[in-house]
């Protein structure tokens, strides 16, 4: 080992021993307590059931990231039709913490957030120091399209649970995505290979897409963690739910144990036998991704915003496919099937908003199914509305997702350690697996850097901690 090499393992170790700092150092957001959405309320009645004062200004902030804004804007025209006097600002950025940070801190924060992308706004502060307005009044409304059910009758399952903290839910999370590993099903089809179904057949096949002069894998190596899905994908399809549970709930060595150890060992043989795209390291996930629709490797993991993300560079004919992570063994818990499938693309509204009814009402219209529809047709993805896309012509994509999904049922899973403490995915496990996937280090170091980083947040008083039941 160098001496770069010294210094890079030890600058890395240092950050994930580091203990996590609030969203803000030394500089409060600014609570909710006293703000309903104040004069911005009319009276409750049959056709206004959230109080909507017709004349009030509504102001949109959407993440300008893989899914545009432009159906943002056709959710705001809906508002705009029904509430014609009401006067809608939009913006879009992708720097939502930069731009928004100090509004709420000065007490100023629009109406609507779509809270999402690399640089939103840490959940975890936003939740501890009181700046959502419970969206609870949402969920017990009349839905748009059928006045005799409540708005949370109409969602998917799941949809309450992971936009939840301690028992308010406090976000909307709108897209239901699906995450997995992606192919071309034209490019299968031509060199006649087979989707693996266990762990040894995916071994055998990286070989036969190697021996053909391509690239088994690539991925974002500037944001390693879309390589964290799949590796506790496996894990958990191997151990059981519980393997997730207690990864949340930040236990004492969740991130080594056996089943975690398990997968690391089977991940760490795509780096180790050159199985991934040489210079991966240095691209992001638009670059990886490109590579991968151009053909140049045959396998990555994303979620399934990825052929919309995709949508300007992918080639006709491609074909993207999602399918599972493939079983260690006959003796995993979960089957092949299993896929992780959750509720994403958070939208918030501040406790200070001042329209606070009028963003209610602007997520009861994204909620419709006209809302929902016309999201699919935009992004092709899905929404969370059940039925949402019943008569919608789906792109091959999206159709994949949605078998596989349909496939899943009840074996689904989903883990929340990402949304409880941000950071912990986004800086230390990302960091971690990039030092994985690149080689540097091996299964027990990367789960070591793990754990330290998951230790760091647990003995942190200053951040507020969740449990997750099931």
């Amino acid at each position: 080992m160098n001496r770069r090499d010294i210094l890079r393992r030890t600058a890395v170790a240092g950050a994930l021993a580091t203990p996590v700092a609030g969203l803000l150092t030394g500089c409060a957001l600014g609570g909710g307590d006293d703000s309903d959405g104040g004069d911005n309320r009319a009276e409750k009645t049959a056709e206004n059931p959230l109080g909507v004062k017709a004349d009030a200004p509504l102001e949109v902030v959407i993440f300008n990231g893989g899914f545009g804004e432009e159906y943002a804007k056709a959710h705001e025209a809906m508002y705009a039709e029904k509430y014609p006097k009401a006067k809608i600002t939009h913006s879009a950025t992708q720097e939502i913490n930069k731009t928004l940070q100090p509004r709420f801190v000065d007490g100023t924060p629009p109406d609507v957030i779509n809270n999402s992308g690399a640089g939103q706004i840490d959940f975890n502060g936003l939740v501890s120091q009181g700046t959502l307005a419970d969206l609870g009044e949402l969920l017990d409304a009349p839905s748009l399209d059928d006045p005799s059910k409540k708005v949370r009758d109409t969602l998917l399952p799941g949809t309450v649970e992971v936009g939840s903290y301690n028992g308010k839910f406090l976000a909307l999370n709108y897209t239901y995505t699906a995450y997995g590993i992606w192919y071309s099903t034209k490019l299968f089809t031509e060199k006649g290979w087979q989707y693996p179904k266990t762990w040894d057949e995916h071994i055998a096949l990286c070989k036969q897409i190697k021996a053909a002069g391509i690239a088994p894998w690539t991925y974002a190596g500037k944001h390693p963690r879309y390589m964290s899905w799949p590796l506790l994908s496996t894990a958990i399809k191997f151990g059981g739910i519980s393997v997730a549970t207690a990864i949340d709930n930040l236990e004492p060595n969740a991130w080594k144990s056996d089943a975690m150890k398990a997968a690391a060992d089977a991940w760490h043989q795509i780096v180790k036998d050159g199985y991934i795209l040489a210079g991966s390291p240095g691209l992001d996930h638009k670059q990886s991704q490109t590579e991968w629709s151009q053909g140049k490797a045959a396998l990555i993991s994303c979620g399934s915003w990825l052929e919309s993300e995709q949508k300007s560079v992918t080639p006709d004919g491609f074909n993207m496919s999602i399918a599972p992570t493939p079983s260690l063994g006959s003796s995993d818990k979960l089957p092949f099937e299993a896929i992780r499938g959750t509720a994403g693309e958070p939208f918030i509204v501040p406790a200070k908003a001042k329209n606070l009814a009028g963003g209610l009402e602007y997520f009861r219209i994204m909620l419709s199914k006209k809302g929902a529809q016309d999201f699919t047709r935009k992004v092709s993805s899905l929404p969370v509305v059940a039925g949402a896309t019943d008569g919608v012509e789906l792109p091959f994509g999206l159709t994949t997702v949605s078998k596989a999904l349909e496939a899943s049922g009840s074996n689904g899973f989903n883990w929340v350690y990402n949304t409880f403490y941000r950071k912990l995915e986004r800086n230390l496990v990302d960091a971690a697996c990039g030092e994985f996937f690149s080689g540097r280090i091996g299964p027990a170091e990367f789960l070591e850097l793990c754990q330290k980083g998951a230790d760091s947040i647990a003995s942190d008083n200053s951040i507020t901690k969740y449990k997750r039941a099931v």
